[in-house]
């Protein structure tokens, strides 16, 4: 039987640019932010974060606190993992979490049993659509990743 290690340095991480920047840096500080225009007649927020507000086109910007809850809109349990990394972690999960202060967001993610958990640490059979959910944050690889855990009831 063969034993295997994941090292952060196999697994998949966010390569932040100028304008997703403060999102990871937000999250450091254990904080769920998302962008929003600041123009006075617009106010929408937006994500992924981009330079320029596809509603008005403003170039002003400023991040929100989100208050890190919401459900569960979707999952997948990727069959095969495709990279080494990931397949010494599968059964894993994939969720996409729409916000409860922000329906108009979705963040992809993992739902773990707790915020250093493993991948694979939540029983598939626990997924479900709609089901609520909470951000924590895990260090892996130097940066501070959102995950998600059940919201407790």
């Amino acid at each position: 039987m063969t034993t295997t290690t994941t090292t952060a340095d196999e697994l998949l991480l966010p390569v932040p640019d100028g304008d997703g920047a403060p999102f990871w840096e937000y999250a450091a500080q254990g904080e769920l932010r998302i962008q929003a225009c600041a123009a006075p007649t617009c106010g929408k927020l937006r994500f992924p974060p981009r330079p320029c507000c596809p509603h008005c086109r403003s170039f002003d910007s400023e991040w929100r606190l989100m208050s890190g809850r919401g459900r569960i809109w979707s999952y997948v349990q990727p069959h095969p993992p495709l990279l080494p990394a990931y397949a010494a972690q599968a059964p894993y999960n994939v969720i996409l979490v729409e916000l409860a202060d922000a329906p108009q967001i979705r963040l992809v993610g993992n739902l773990v049993t707790s915020a250093d958990a493993p991948l694979d640490s939540m029983d598939p059979a626990r997924l479900r659509i709609g089901a609520r959910v909470q951000v924590v944050f895990t260090e892996t690889g130097g940066m501070a990743v959102p995950r998600w855990v059940l919201e407790k009831s």
